[in-house]
């Protein structure tokens, strides 16, 4: 039992490293409510298999502190949603459609998302509600999803730690324009959504702050 309980740890460790890093080992410890010795062995485990990775912060008292991430490497270890066949149909329908063919089909297929979408999100009464409704339907999906509060200003962030298509987006930018116009649609038009950060420009998450207007 010892190796699943190791392996178990392991993956709950690589998943706070998803949706929460840079982040340091004694915080990842709390959260995760074990040892910050545990912790550290899996880091050193992950770091080993090319999973996690690790930059130095320096701080103003003592010595500087390791922030840990998960790597591209470890993407695999996540639902991916048949990434690979989503990338080759892709490619197969630019080839049969052309351009202008592939966004009549992305904008077909967002419809269709819409009504499933708004099946689930329409009964909910505050934007927060709306907003965790969206979460639990894109995390089913593969997305890691999760709504986060700005401390500073108390804006609504909706984050997205993975990206289960990452590698049909990075061949049709059409999903991820795609997608933000699914946002809009679904949360509504006194709703602004924008995005902060993008996987496909190199970030960790995609992050959208959400603003009733």
């Amino acid at each position: 039992m010892a190796p699943l309980r190791e392996a178990k740890g392991r993956d709950a460790v690589l998943e706070t490293l998803k949706r929460d890093g840079p982040i340091a080992a004694d915080a990842a410890a709390e959260k995760l409510g074990i040892t910050g010795m545990a912790v550290r062995q899996h880091l050193a485990a992950l770091e080993s298999s090319g999973l996690a990775a690790h930059v130095e912060e320096a701080r103003p008292r003592g010595r500087p502190v390791k922030l840990w991430s998960a790597t591209a490497e470890a993407n695999a270890n996540f639902t991916d949603s048949h990434s690979s066949l989503a990338a080759d149909l892709i490619v197969q329908m630019k080839k049969a459609f052309g351009d202008e063919g592939l966004d009549k089909l992305l904008k077909l297929r967002n419809a269709d998302l819409e009504r499933a979408y708004r099946a689930k999100t329409d009964k909910a009464q505050t934007l927060k509600a709306k907003l965790d409704a969206l979460a639990k339907i894109r995390s089913a999906e593969g997305y890691m999803a999760e709504v986060r509060r700005e401390p500073e200003t108390g804006e609504w962030l909706f984050v997205e730690n993975h990206c289960p298509i990452c590698a049909a987006a990075r061949l049709c930018t059409g999903l991820c324009r795609e997608e933000l116009a699914l946002f809009h649609r679904v949360l509504g038009k006194d709703i602004k959504v924008e995005r902060l950060s993008h996987i496909l420009a190199g970030a960790g998450r995609c992050a959208y702050r959400v603003t009733a207007l």
